[in-house]
């Protein structure tokens, strides 16, 4: 079922609602917007990875996909009722757990048709809460309903290979019109591997490798030897 979220964002984009929706051969694009095919999309990459790269070979292709940077829970007893707590979830995101999803395109981008834009957004997400406690550990006791869009602070376009080091920027800097220059400082034109890597952007190694992973593969960093902390890296001229 398409989330409000979904539908407000194909507003946002849209700037007429003849743009929304379009048929186009075996496919339905979310916004037609002159010569470029603009697909939103709030649910894993993996979905529409075939789908672009079958638009990729005769059109100019945005996939649009949120990075939530806040989201409030709002909780309900029955279905589409009124809330009746609202709280801010303290888990906040960053647009570097973006490389969890450009897994799916590591061999899509990049692309001279294809750009990919970041929206850093705030969300209201509206729970139901189910009546039974089940046993099972993982039964969280609530239903996602809907995720609804609040605020569109700012957005991350991502063109060329050397843009992925925009996702691990501040998100306030993100925007720079030089993404080299968002290469952290002592990763310039020296050997790293995933452990600095992780350091300079504050996250796990193995959150760290699969970033590497991902921008090996685009071409924004290149191997260069291993050792016994492992491959080594270096950013791409």
């Amino acid at each position: 079922m398409e989330t409000s979220l979904h539908q407000q964002l194909k507003s946002h984009y849209a700037a007429t609602p003849d743009q929304i929706e379009v048929a186009m051969g075996a496919y339905r694009i979310d916004v037609v917007r002159g010569e470029e095919l603009i697909e939103i999309q709030c649910a894993s990459l993996s979905a529409i990875r075939r789908k672009v790269c079958d638009l990729l070979k005769r059109h100019d292709v945005r996939i649009v996909k949120p990075s939530v940077a806040r989201t409030r829970i709002c909780k309900r007893e029955r279905k589409g009722g009124e809330p009746v707590s609202r709280r801010l979830s303290p888990k906040r995101g960053h647009p570097h757990e973006m490389f969890e999803e450009l897994i799916y395109l590591r061999d899509v981008f990049p692309h001279p048709r294809l750009t990919l834009e970041i929206p850093i957004v705030d969300v209201n997400q509206y729970r139901l809460v189910t009546k039974k406690k089940r046993r099972r550990r993982r039964d969280p006791g609530y239903i996602v309903e809907d995720t609804e869009l609040t605020q569109v602070h700012d957005s991350i376009e991502l063109r060329e290979a050397v843009d992925l080091w925009r996702l691990l920027a501040d998100p306030q800097e993100a925007t720079a019109s030089d993404s080299a220059a968002l290469i952290p400082s002592h990763l310039v034109d020296v050997e790293f591997n995933t452990l600095d890597l992780a350091g300079a952007i504050g996250c796990a190694r193995w959150i760290a490798q699969r970033i590497a992973y991902v921008m090996r593969h685009a071409g924004a960093i290149e191997s260069t030897s291993r050792d016994k902390t492992g491959v080594r890296y270096r950013a791409a001229a």
